[in-house]
């Protein structure tokens, strides 16, 4: 960790002076990633448009496109969390959103074309998925490099905020800009929102101390990442958070990915009306994020991550009882609680992760935790297309947000249910 006074603007502020007011490059950091994830946003609902609406893609075709942005996770989160522990985590980010911004360009200057098709869309997704893999692991290990221990907690409430009321902001924004714009051209304000991100990254003054050098023989790749799978198996705390995130990611996937289109389809929403219900319904992933700390200070830290996960989530099956005019409000109170609880939930997880596990470790453990968490998605989106196919949009959404309740009884019965707060130890690496 570098030392507090390395950090520009530590030395002259006052303590109580709020983390944005007195840390130039955190305010640098979360400038960017707000602005990114208003992209990301943007593009979770313009990319299945396109696909829907200019391509004329079936339901599950729609579901292969949701599913290769996130099997890049399957195939390289692995090793990517022990190549990320072997170099600076900055420039990895950069790298990325350099790549994301110049693939997302492609759409709309085919669509220019002529030219746009599933194939390149597919392609996109999964190359924008794969730089995606990177940038988060990086993120998730560089952020305890920038902020000193007691600033964490307040940094991981801030980012996340700021990431869901962007991304809030970004579905209502990414339904207007199809309409005015035509679908393929509302992704250039993605284009622009990586470019946003590149500077403001590229301007942060700290800089990371090196990696330690060390000898790696033949090898060395496979057992770093054994070490890693080893340290999330080992711990109960890793273990059931893992285990959770993936089956909960499984079913929010697979329900998302055919989301888009039972709006289109089955309620006859236009464009910017699923913009606007996303948005509205979005707002209990800020709500999320700024009430976790409080709920957190009440309860303790595992009682509030349980109230939060195996409370709200409840509420999932009253999306899939959306209906015209008046059944749009439990679209709007269904997913308002999904994203309550979820966001608050990551708010908590994150921050018991950049307490408990060592960082030179941090890359492999949250890579390992990733593989499964984002890995099961694509498995998600493939079954969510499966099943609106075989049984029926509602049906099927009906069937995934039932499941999605059942899968916090993982929390449940884990070593969470018997405390208070979270473990803070650190983690012995492997």
């Amino acid at each position: 960790m570098t030392d507090d006074s390395q950090s520009p603007g530590r030395q002259t502020d006052p303590p109580a002076a709020g983390l944005l007011r007195r840390h130039p490059d955190f305010r640098r950091l979360w400038a960017g990633e707000t602005v990114r994830a208003f992209g990301a946003s943007v593009t979770g609902l313009v990319l299945p448009l396109v696909a829907v609406s200019t391509l004329h893609a079936d339901t599950f075709a729609v579901s292969l496109l949701g599913a290769a942005t996130w099997v890049p996770w399957l195939v390289i989160g692995l090793p990517a969390g022990a190549w990320v522990d072997r170099m600076r985590r900055r420039p990895v980010m950069l790298a990325s959103d350099a790549v994301c911004c110049v693939l997302f360009a492609s759409i709309p200057i085919a669509a220019w074309a002529g030219l746009l098709s599933m194939a390149q869309l597919m392609a996109v997704a999964l190359l924008t998925g794969a730089a995606a893999v990177f940038f988060e692991t990086a993120y998730v290990a560089y952020l305890p490099t920038l902020l000193a221990p007691e600033d964490r907690a307040e940094g991981n409430a801030k980012l996340h905020g700021s990431d869901s009321a962007a991304r809030l902001v970004g579905v209502g924004s990414g339904g207007l800009l199809a309409q005015v714009l035509g679908i393929a051209n509302g992704l250039l304000a993605n284009t622009a929102t990586f470019l946003v991100s590149f500077v403001c990254i590229a301007r942060i003054g700290q800089r990371e101390p090196p990696p330690e050098r060390a000898e790696r023989t033949r090898g060395a790749l496979a057992r770093e990442i054994r070490e890693g799978l080893s340290m999330v198996a080992g711990d109960p705390y890793l273990r059931s958070f893992t285990l959770f995130g993936a089956t909960a990611n499984l079913v929010l996937t697979a329900y998302q990915s055919i989301a888009v289109v039972f709006l289109f389809r089955e309620v006859g929403l236009s464009s910017g009306m699923i913009g606007v219900v996303g948005t509205v319904g979005g707002l209990g992933s800020v709500l999320g994020s700024l009430v976790v700390r409080r709920a957190s200070d009440r309860f303790g830290s595992a009682r509030a991550l349980l109230l939060f996960e195996t409370g709200l989530l409840s509420f999932a099956p009253l999306i899939a009882l959306t209906g015209p005019g008046a059944g749009l409000l439990l679209y709007v109170i269904g997913s308002a609680a999904v994203g309550t609880g979820v966001v608050a939930g990551n708010i908590i997880k994150a921050g018991f992760l950049q307490r408990y596990c060592p960082s030179d470790a941090l890359g492999r453990i949250s890579a390992s935790s990733a593989f499964l968490n984002y890995g099961a998605m694509p498995l998600g989106a493939l079954m969510g297309g499966a099943l609106g196919t075989a049984a029926g949009l509602r049906p099927a959404l009906l069937a995934l947000t039932v499941l999605l309740p059942l899968s916090t009884l993982i929390l449940f019965f884990s070593p969470v249910r018997s405390r208070r707060e979270l473990p803070e130890r650190a983690l012995r690496a492997a």
